[in-house]
């Protein structure tokens, strides 16, 4: 199983700056790459400050520069908001200036929010046509020549310029339901899956959705990969009650993710207030206590325990997803216990 870094610059107020968050991103990731993660992660999202990630091309480039062996992961590209001859063209360069380095995740959308605001009345939920669509015109745009008639794009006879580097830029899809999980396996896409709140059964279910889409495909040759992309915070035994501010810093992101995605808190430049934890009485799940068993919080040993468990399960890569609300130095600790105690235990 490998490991890889989940990452954005994310902020809850104005008292550290862009430019020294972006700092702390590149820390992180230079850490990632000489601890042995094999990718970093860098989504897209518009227009919130909690997860500051326009474009996810530039920051990745940057990267390129910066490192010399972590794969740089597009993870995820919101499809309406592209063209495939932009998402063709703008990886391929990636993959040039990182010398072979690049992977595309792709996702359809999840925020109202943010459809509102990059799309003409375009619903989040009609997202998946453009995720089909976008997926393999950039494939063959990456091979030659390639016209496009669909639904969301038509364009005439165009290609990749320039070409990728590799051969393939891998392709990943951001999967839950069954029908997404079988698109993607018939496509030739990797698959990545998140739990969000839900304990590791949900993670038993999510694999056990990608193995039946690969049981209804047998002609495909060769058997994608399937990432975990999970909340993760490690803290010493020596420190037995630093599981509280982990979860309670996970809790912020969500209540944070619960005001976005329910889209009927105005934002005040690009801040966005989290949900009052009143909201959620009676929801357990959102609850501290709760978020200690379904976050990946806990000492090294407990990490490696419940990471043998995916391991078993056949999960082919573990995404350390660091956005938690905790300040840089809390990360940096976690991280630092996470690559000198957890990662040498699944050494091959």
């Amino acid at each position: 199983m490998r490991f890889s870094l989940f990452i954005h610059m994310e902020r809850y107020d104005d008292t550290i700056s862009h430019e020294e968050h972006f700092e702390n991103l590149v820390e992180l990731t230079q850490m990632a790459e000489a601890g042995g993660f094999s990718t970093v992660w860098i989504g897209e999202h518009h227009s919130m400050e909690y997860t500051v990630s326009p474009n996810p091309i530039p920051q990745l480039a940057y990267l390129a520069a910066k490192t010399s062996t972590i794969r740089l992961g597009a993870g995820t590209i919101i499809a309406p908001f592209w063209t495939p001859i932009r998402a063709a063209g703008e990886l391929a360069l990636l993959d040039i200036i990182s010398n072979g380095r690049a992977e595309l995740g792709v996702a359809r959308g999840a925020y109202q929010f943010e459809f509102d605001r990059m799309t003409q009345d375009m619903k989040a939920t009609d997202g998946g046509q453009a995720m089909q669509e976008l997926i393999p015109a950039v494939q063959k745009l990456w091979e030659g020549d390639y016209a496009h008639d669909g639904e969301v794009w038509q364009f005439p006879t165009s290609t990749s310029v320039p070409k990728p580097k590799q051969a393939q830029i891998p392709v990943w899809v951001a999967a839950r339901s069954p029908e997404s999980h079988d698109y993607a396996v018939a496509n030739g896409c990797h698959v990545m899956v998140t739990p969000l709140m839900k304990g590791d059964e949900e993670v038993e279910s999510l694999v056990q959705k990608y193995e039946t889409a690969i049981e209804a495909h047998p002609e495909i040759s060769q058997r994608p990969d399937i990432m975990v992309l999970r909340h993760t915070y490690v803290h010493s035994a020596e420190e037995p009650e630093a599981w509280r501010p982990a979860a309670e810093s996970i809790q912020k992101f969500y209540r944070t993710f619960d005001a976005v995605f329910g889209n009927k808190v105005e934002p005040v430049n690009g801040f966005i207030e989290p949900s009052p934890e009143e909201k959620f009485a009676g929801r357990e799940e959102f609850t501290p206590d709760s978020l200690h068993h379904t976050a990946m919080i806990g000492t090294p040993d407990v990490v490696v325990d419940r990471l043998r468990h995916y391991e078993q399960l056949g999960v082919s890569e573990y995404s350390f997803w660091s956005d938690n609300a905790m300040s840089h130095e809390e990360k940096k600790r976690s991280l630092k216990l996470f690559i000198d105690e957890v990662i040498p235990k699944f050494a091959q």
